[in-house]
């Protein structure tokens, strides 16, 4: 048995109300959190293969919790 989630016990949805294409090389975000910022390396059916800006590290993510970054953001993200 696994422990619910704190997304679980509060009912909070983090997918996006909208279709957004996301693809390797973009600049996103995950949830409602504006940080961190994520590289897509790899998509794959409904997951995308992350990495963290910041510290570099990998994670895997479902891509509807995915948020392009918006140009401005990215391109001060990518400095």
């Amino acid at each position: 048995m696994s422990l619910p989630s704190y997304s679980d016990v509060y009912s909070i949805s983090h997918d996006r109300e909208h279709h957004e294409d996301i693809a390797v090389g973009d600049l996103v975000r995950t949830g409602d959190n504006f940080h961190p910022h994520f590289a897509v390396i790899a998509v794959a059916g409904d997951k995308a293969w992350l990495r963290n800006l910041q510290s570099g590290a990998d994670q895997l993510a479902f891509l509807s919790r995915c948020r392009k970054l918006d140009n401005a953001v990215a391109l001060v993200a990518a400095a």
